[in-house]
């Protein structure tokens, strides 16, 4: 395959390119995940179906747990210090975390109990509503945030955000 076919990730020397990256994966996961419930209505809990829930369950539980972490830590305090205004845009995302948080706990133990999805009720209703706010969350932060943060914090305060994303992957 022609390197130029594959996207290049950004670097953490560009932190908010690595967010932004973040939430498009999480964006395909989300795809993923709503296409699971039609999937297993017609062909069951299969190996395409359990691969999937694999991948989403374990892209949430980490990558998407320390993008969360990049954030809360380490990309909000500074943002508010910054104004008043920024102050109170991070605590309604800070909300949106918490509330996403919960839908998480909801739908996890019928992502991981395969049996009981093709009988759930819920299944379908749960992975719609984390998704949609997923997808709403995301839109604030990459219409809003994401700007801001380029326009209010400065090349070290950018540099810190990157060095600490990375040792929380532990990487460099």
């Amino acid at each position: 395959m022609s390197e130029s076919l594959i996207p290049q990730l950004p670097g953490f020397d560009d932190p908010l390119a690595v967010l932004q990256a973040c939430h498009q994966r999480m964006l395909a996961q989300c795809d993923v995940l709503q296409k699971l419930p039609a999937h297993v209505a017609v062909n069951g809990v299969d190996e395409q179906a359990r691969s999937a829930l694999r991948r989403v369950v374990t892209y949430f539980s980490t990558s998407a747990l320390q993008h969360h972490q990049d954030e809360e830590q380490d990309l909000f305090p500074l943002l508010k210090r910054q104004s008043l205004e920024l102050a109170e845009r991070v605590d309604r995302l800070q909300q949106d975390h918490r509330r996403l948080d919960d839908l998480w706990g909801q739908l996890l133990p019928l992502l991981k109990a395969p049996a009981a999805r093709g009988e759930s009720p819920d299944f379908a209703s749960r992975a719609a509503a984390f998704c949609d706010a997923c997808r709403e969350h995301i839109q604030v932060e990459n219409d809003e945030l994401l700007s801001l943060a380029q326009q209010s914090l400065s090349r070290s305060q950018l540099q810190g955000l990157g060095r600490a994303m990375a040792r929380r992957r532990e990487i460099g």
